[in-house]
C-alpha cells in the first residue's frame, strides 16, 4: 500500500524526500505482514519487500543521488531518464522498447519509432516504470508498507503525515537519518524484510528508531491539532503502530505466531482471522 504526500517547493521536496527515503525500512519493518509464500512460512517478515531486492536494480532503490549535494528535481530527471525504457502506448497498443533510452527517444532515434519524439504522456509512462522505495512525482510516492487491514492503511497515512507536514517533526526526522551513510540504508534495506524491527542498526536495531519515528510522527499530529468530531485529534490513528511497539513485534510476526502455534500450520486459517 502506497501513501502519497505533497511537498511546497523544491527545497521542500528534497528534505522530504530524504526522510522519507532513509525511514523506508523501518516502514517496512513497522508494517510486515506478507510472511508467507504458496501457503507456507517464506523466511521473510515482508516477503514482497524481498521481491523489490531482487528486481532490476536500475529502476528499484534507494537513490543514493539523492543525499548529494545539489540535488533537486532535476538530478531525479537525469536519474529518470538513464532508466531503460520498457514500452511506449501508440493506438492502444503497447511498443516494446525495452531496454531502449529515452534520451535517444528525445533525439527521435528509438529503432522501434523511427524520427518519432516523445510526448509528456510518453515521459509519464516512462516515469511510471520506475520503483524506487520512494518514487518522485508531483507528489512523494511511499512505497515501503506492506498492505495490512482497514486500520493500518490508515496509520500509514497519519505516521507520515505526523512527520512531514509538521515543520518541527519533519525537522526532528531530518535529524534523526542525517548522520546516516549510504552504506548503513542500503543495510536496512537489504535486512530488513528478514530480520524487520530487529534489523542491526548503529549498536541497537530498527525498533529503537521506529519508537522514535513514531514518537516524532505522534508530536507532529498534536501540534496539527486536527480534531473529529468527539474531539480526538489524529493520534488515534497511529494505534496499530504502538500496538507493533507494545509487543515488539509486526503484524507478521503476529502471524506467525499463530501459524507455528495454535493453528498448527494450517494457513488457511489466517483468512477467517483477517477478517475479524
Amino acid at each position: 500500500v502506497q501513501a502519497n504526500l505533497d511537498f511546497s517547493s523544491e527545497a521542500d521536496m528534497v528534505k522530504k524526500l530524504r526522510v522519507a527515503v532513509a525511514l523506508q525500512p523501518v516502514v517496512t519493518a513497522l508494517f510486515a505482514n506478507s510472511p508467507f509464500i504458496e501457503g507456507r512460512d517464506s523466511g521473510y517478515l515482508s516477503f514482497r519487500s524481498h521481491i523489490w531486492l531482487n528486481t532490476d536494480e536500475a529502476r528499484t532503490g534507494m537513490l543514493p543521488f539523492a543525499f548529494d549535494q545539489g540535488f533537486g528535481f532535476e538530478q531525479y530527471a537525469d536519474y529518470a531518464l538513464d532508466v531503460p525504457m520498457y514500452f511506449v502506448i501508440r493506438n492502444g497498443a503497447y511498443v516494446n522498447v525495452a531496454g531502449e533510452s529515452f534520451r535517444d527517444f528525445l533525439e527521435g532515434a528509438l529503432p522501434q519509432l523511427p524520427g518519432e519524439k516523445p510526448s509528456i504522456k510518453d515521459w509519464e509512462d516512462h516515469l511510471s516504470t520506475i520503483f524506487p522505495e520512494v518514487r518522485l512525482k508531483q507528489f512523494l510516492e511511499m512505497r515501503g508498507a506492506d498492505m495490512g487491514d482497514e486500520k493500518s492503511t490508515v496509520a500509514l497515512s497519519a505516521f507520515w503525515t505526523g512527520l512531514l507536514y509538521d515543520e518541527v517533526s519533519l525537522q526532528a526526522a531530518y535529524e534523526l537519518i542525517e548522520p546516516w551513510t549510504q552504506e548503513e540504508r542500503d543495510a536496512m534495506r537489504r535486512d530488513v524484510p528478514r530480520l524487520g524491527l530487529a534489523t542491526p542498526h548503529d549498536r541497537s536495531n530498527l525498533f529503537d528508531i521506529a519508537a522514535q519515528a513514531v514518537g516524532i510522527a505522534e508530536a507532529g499530529l498534536v501540534r496539527r491539532n486536527r480534531r473529529n468530531g468527539a474531539g480526538k485529534d489524529e493520534t488515534i490513528y497511529l494505534a496499530p503502530l504502538e500496538e507493533t511497539l507494545r509487543l515488539a513485534k509486526s503484524p507478521a510476526e503476529r502471524w506467525l505466531d499463530k501459524y507455528r502455534g495454535e493453528w498448527n500450520g494450517d494457513l488457511t486459517k489466517v483468512f477467517k482471522a483477517a477478517e475479524m
